[in-house]
């Protein structure tokens, strides 16, 4: 046998919700989630739609005065970049920076190998970012 739970005296926590109250917090909460997803949605297109997209690949540290970078550049139908290389010291000062032209190609993804020169010794070398070219 089962004792039905017990229930607070009426209007104790405010007015008793109705049935039409239940139904317009739900269609309110499916119409939230919808719009949660229809943002998620266009930031998601956003980034997979950049025209331009890069990665680094390794960087060997030359000398005291250059470091050599290499990174992928990918991009529509082999289009041109601008990409920025930088060379950091140990303490995260950039001592060095190359503006570097890839050309367009045949292929969409190129990997590409600069020497960065530097005014004091790199600890590292990195990709700072790509744009399309002008």
């Amino acid at each position: 046998m089962t004792v039905p739970a017990p229930r607070p005296p009426a209007g104790r926590y405010g007015p008793e919700p109705t049935d039409a109250r239940r139904r317009l917090q739900r269609v309110a909460l499916a119409l939230l989630v919808a719009a949660a997803m229809v943002v998620v949605a266009w930031m998601g297109r956003g980034v997979l739609t950049d025209p331009v997209q890069w990665r680094d690949v390794g960087f060997s540290v030359d000398s005291a005065t250059s470091v050599q970078v290499t990174f992928e550049v990918t991009t529509r139908d082999g289009a041109a970049a601008t990409c920025r290389v930088q060379a950091l010291s140990q303490s995260y000062a950039q001592v060095g920076v190359l503006d570097v032209d890839v050309p367009t190609s045949p292929t969409s993804t190129r990997r590409v190998t600069v020497t960065v020169p530097t005014v004091e010794q790199a600890v590292t070398g990195t990709l700072d970012g790509c744009d399309p070219a002008p």
